[in-house]
C-alpha cells in the first residue's frame, strides 16, 4: 500500500511538472506564437514569456525573420513565341501572424505555384529580347503581381529576382551569330575609327609644317627686303656724299674697262657728249689747280 501510494505521488509530480512545463513557452524577438483556445484563435502572444493552458490550448508558431523560396525552371512562351525556361528566387516575410496562420494553409506550396502562373503571365507578355535585357523590369512586374495575392495571406514579398534564363538551342546559337556579327561590326568600327583619327592627325601636322614653312618663308622674305632695303639707303647715302667729279672717273674707269674687253662693237651711251662737257671743263680747272700748286711750291723774288 505504502509503495502504491508512493507511486502514485510520484507520477502525480512529474505530470504537474510536465503541465508547468507546458504551459511555459519562450518567445524570442523575431518570433510570435498564435494561440488557439478550444479551437479559436485568441491573437499572437510574445516576445518574452508566456504562459497558456496545456490541456485547451494550442500554439503554432510563426517566424517573423525575411525567408527565400526558390521556384525551380518553369517553362514559359515569351510574346513572340519563345519557349524559354526560367528560375528565381522569392524575399518574404510575414507581417501578420495570425493571418498567416488561419488564411493559408501551406506557403510556401501556395505560393509556388502562384508564381508559377504569375510568371507566365509576365513572360507571356514581353518579346524575348526584353526578357534577356530587362530582368530589372521584371523582377519588379513579378515582386508587385506576387504581392498582390500574398497580401491577403498576412505576407509581403520584398523581393524577386531571376537568377537564370535558359533559351531554346536554336536561339542560342541564333544570339551567338548575332554577338559575333555586332562584335565584328565594333572591330571595324573602331579601326575606321582609328585611320579616320590617325589621317586627321597626319594632315594637322601637315598643315602646321605647311603653316611653320610659309612663317619661315615669309619671315626669309621680310628679312631680304629689310636688308636690300638698308644696302639701297647705305648707297643713297654714299652717293649723296660722292661728288660730280668723282663720278665722272668713275664713269671713265668703266667705259675704260669696256673698251678693253675682245668684244667689236661697243655701245655708247648718250651721255657721252655731257661726259666730254663735263670733262672740258673740268681740264682748265685741274690746269689752274696744278698752276697754283706750281706757284705755291716755287721760291719767292724779292723785287729790286
Amino acid at each position: 500500500m505504502v509503495i502504491g501510494a508512493v507511486i502514485g505521488v510520484v507520477v502525480l509530480v512529474l505530470l504537474v511538472l510536465s503541465l508547468l512545463v507546458s504551459a511555459i513557452k519562450i518567445v524570442r524577438e523575431y518570433q510570435r506564437i498564435v494561440l488557439f483556445r478550444l479551437g479559436r484563435s485568441v491573437g499572437a502572444r510574445g516576445p518574452g514569456f508566456t504562459l497558456i493552458n496545456p490541456i485547451i490550448d494550442r500554439v503554432n508558431w510563426v517566424d517573423l525573420r525575411e525567408q527565400y523560396l526558390e521556384i525551380p525552371h518553369q517553362t514559359a512562351i515569351t510574346r513572340d513565341n519563345a519557349g524559354i525556361a526560367i528560375d528565381f528566387i522569392i524575399f518574404y516575410k510575414v507581417i501578420d501572424p495570425v493571418v498567416s496562420v488561419l488564411q493559408v494553409q501551406d506557403f510556401q506550396g501556395a505560393a509556388l505555384n502562384i508564381a508559377s502562373t504569375t510568371l507566365r503571365s509576365v513572360v507571356g507578355d514581353m518579346p524575348l529580347d526584353d526578357v534577356l535585357s530587362k530582368r530589372e523590369e521584371m523582377n519588379g512586374v513579378l515582386r508587385v503581381k506576387l504581392d498582390e495575392v500574398t497580401e491577403r495571406w498576412g505576407v509581403k514579398v520584398t523581393n524577386v529576382e531571376v537568377r537564370e534564363i535558359n533559351p531554346p538551342p536554336q536561339i542560342l546559337e541564333a544570339m551567338t551569330r548575332q554577338m559575333s556579327a555586332e562584335r565584328t561590326r565594333r572591330a571595324v568600327v573602331t579601326e575606321s575609327e582609328g585611320q579616320k583619327q590617325s589621317s586627321i592627325t597626319v594632315a594637322e601636322g601637315q598643315k602646321q609644317s605647311a603653316i611653320l614653312s610659309a612663317e619661315g618663308d615669309r619671315q626669309a622674305a621680310i628679312l631680304r627686303a629689310e636688308g636690300f632695303a638698308l644696302a639701297l639707303g647705305r648707297i643713297f647715302e654714299v652717293a649723296q656724299s660722292v661728288d660730280a667729279n668723282t663720278m665722272t672717273l668713275q664713269y671713265l674707269d668703266a667705259l675704260k674697262q669696256i673698251g678693253a674687253a675682245p668684244s667689236t662693237k661697243l655701245v655708247v651711251p648718250m651721255e657721252l657728249s655731257g661726259l666730254l662737257s663735263g670733262l672740258t671743263g673740268l681740264a682748265p680747272r685741274a690746269v689752274h689747280d696744278v698752276a697754283g700748286n706750281g706757284a705755291a711750291g716755287a721760291p719767292a723774288v724779292a723785287p729790286d
